[in-house]
């Protein structure tokens, strides 16, 4: 069984996923290739991993790939998780994580809207809501949320949740009802109402937003496609990467795995993981590199397992209590600190206590400093997911 050792398992990650200087993509389509999905929970993750990935682009260039040319997509899918696809994955998704999502969000939203005293028949609510939301947009409008629910009475309705928690309060019963329509593939999020920065998209048909109706895989087919692409990206990685990277089941994980033909390697620490069966020939190591990557940026969350590239017992300071990856500094294949803003938006690299990267990963990080400055031109960013390190090391 072929061994592929921790060092090599950074080689591949800094190659592949072209965070190296030496490895960068031609453009936003191609990082996001590389990745095989890029993380859109908060919007400015989109742009700030295109931008660690390609040189010479610019936030406008990424929005052409996102609301012009539409070679990328936003969909939810694994870990009822938004995410841009390219173009050509969604039927993968749509098939498997995406419809697995929508079936959970169907059975909560009926739930719901029957506790809440919004109708006693929470599925036939629901029903009709879908139904006057997708006759709304026939014509192909791009409408806001507010726009939708002040149009539509069917969707009017609110709940009352969490209310000892500081995110609890009184909510629309409406933007449920879209994400629902969104995991379906019968909506999708089109153009940005706002800021590059910011989330405030406006919904229309997928079919009329893509030019076609997509047909979504059979689930096995899907997760296939899925965990072929996964593996071309992250590979090696273990059964239980994949499994939470997907969302789905352990058996669905396995079976997806055998589908595609997957080798089984053997890992440092004694686990084994899976490549594609062409992919068991030895990466060298590249030059020593530096890269900045932002929240939830899919290099930090491609994997459950993080040993070889974070030590266990700093996850806490880089992640926060659910799991969501700060901001990250890497230095030769590890996360060893993060970065933040100060008041003049110029970007700041903190290392974790006790890090040590001598003279050239200092010099380095602060060349991707610099260059991650010029490339913001003032645009300071506001993070929904902050870690403990950043927390700390944000100035007044």
């Amino acid at each position: 069984m072929r061994h592929i050792n921790d060092n090599e398992r950074r080689n591949r990650l800094a190659v592949r996923h072209g965070i190296h200087p030496d490895h960068r993509l031609p453009d936003a389509v191609a990082a996001t290739r590389a990745m095989t999905v890029l993380h859109a929970t908060e919007a400015a993750t989109v742009h700030l991993s295109v931008q660690a990935r390609v040189d010479g682009t610019t936030p406008a260039d990424i929005d052409h790939a996102l609301y012009e040319d539409r070679s990328l997509v936003k969909q939810l899918a694994m870990r009822r998780t938004l995410f841009v696809f390219p173009r050509d994955l969604l039927p993968a998704a749509l098939g498997s994580a995406s419809a697995r999502v929508a079936v959970e969000q169907r059975r909560v939203i009926t739930r719901d809207v029957e506790m809440h005293g919004v109708a006693e028949d929470g599925a036939a609510w629901l029903d009709r809501a879908c139904d006057a939301v997708l006759t709304r947009l026939e014509p192909g409008d791009c409408l806001s949320a507010k726009q939708l629910r002040e149009e539509i009475p069917e969707l009017r309705g609110t709940i009352t949740v969490n209310t000892s928690k500081k995110y609890g309060g009184t909510f629309q019963i409406a933007p449920r009802v879209f994400t629902l329509l969104g995991a379906q593939g019968q909506l999708v999020r089109a153009t940005n109402g706002g800021h590059w920065r910011l989330g405030r998209p406006t919904w229309t048909s997928m079919g009329t937003w893509l030019g076609q109706e997509v047909m979504p895989l059979t689930t096995e087919e899907g997760y296939a496609e899925l965990t072929r692409r996964w593996l071309g990206t992250f590979g090696p990685g273990t059964v239980e990467d994949l499994q939470w990277w997907l969302g789905s089941t352990k058996s669905a994980a396995r079976a997806a795995l055998a589908t595609v033909d997957a080798r089984e390697v053997s890992l440092d620490g004694g686990i084994h993981g899976w490549v594609l069966p062409d992919d068991e020939a030895p990466v060298a190591a590249p030059e020593p590199w530096a890269a900045l990557l932002p929240t939830l940026d899919p290099t930090t969350m491609g994997w459950k397992l993080r040993d070889f590239y974070l030590a266990p017992e700093h996850v806490p300071y880089l992640f926060d209590s659910n799991g969501n990856g700060g901001t990250t500094a890497w230095w030769n294949g590890r996360i060893v600190g993060c970065w933040v803003q100060d008041p003049d938006a110029v970007v700041r690299v903190v290392l974790r206590d006790g890090e040590e990267v001598g003279a050239a990963g200092t010099r380095a990080l602060q060349d991707e400093a610099e260059r991650l400055t010029r490339w913001l031109d003032g645009v300071v960013i506001s993070n929904v997911y902050k870690s403990q390190l950043m927390k700390r090391a944000i100035l007044p």
